[in-house]
């Protein structure tokens, strides 16, 4: 189960939206503050400058939507279907992840430092010129996904396993090798020395 960092709560909600049909719902700039989503479908729906703060969502799918410049701060997702969900310059800053499902998730831009994603199954994703300073990915699922450009600064990536993923132009500076999976995984030269130096290697040029 994936928690919110020194075990602080979630977030009380005040309002609650169950059982709501919001497929292909174009979602422009709405706003809404400490509400809980409950199994609604936003299948195929759109934001451009939505703001969600401190909600929760559980059991919503979010299959094939689109969101740009929306913001998800400091929400609850649990039991949420992502697949094939794309997210631009968004920012999800400090939410949590629950039993929630990606497959074909493509994240482009955006701020999703210090989000809770302990253990989640990221077979395949895509994140490119990310902000993911201090996001919890412990034992994270990461096999063959992308993250291109990445800053992944104190992350926490204890048990992850990035196999055969992408990750050039990322900072691996919070990656223990010997506490990561990367068998496989691709990287480009200045990513290879910093990763030797941390295994204690002496890496010259000539």
């Amino acid at each position: 189960m994936a928690e919110r960092e020194h075990g602080v709560p979630a977030p009380a909600t005040e309002s609650t939206i169950s059982g709501e049909d919001w497929d292909s719902e174009d979602l422009a700039d709405r706003s809404y503050e400490r509400v809980a989503f409950i199994d609604v479908d936003m299948t195929e729906a759109t934001s451009r400058g939505a703001v969600f703060t401190e909600c929760t969502f559980r059991n919503v799918r979010f299959n094939a939507s689109t969101h740009t410049e929306s913001a998800f701060l400091n929400c609850t997702f649990t039991r949420c279907a992502f697949f094939d969900a794309t997210f631009t310059d968004c920012k999800l800053v400090g939410s949590v992840f629950d039993g929630c499902t990606f497959e074909l998730l493509k994240v482009s831009g955006g701020d999703w430092s210090y989000t809770g994603l302990s253990g989640a199954g990221l077979l395949g994703v895509s994140f490119g010129d990310v902000r993911m300073r201090e996001a919890d990915l412990t034992g994270a699922r990461c096999e063959r996904a992308t993250f291109r450009g990445v800053d992944l600064s104190g992350a926490w990536l204890h048990g992850a396993d990035l196999t055969r993923c992408d990750l050039r132009g990322s900072d691996l500076s919070a990656v223990d090798p010997l506490n990561v999976t990367l068998k496989g995984a691709v990287v480009d030269l200045a990513q290879a020395v910093t990763i030797a130096t941390v295994l204690g290697l002496d890496v010259r040029s000539d």
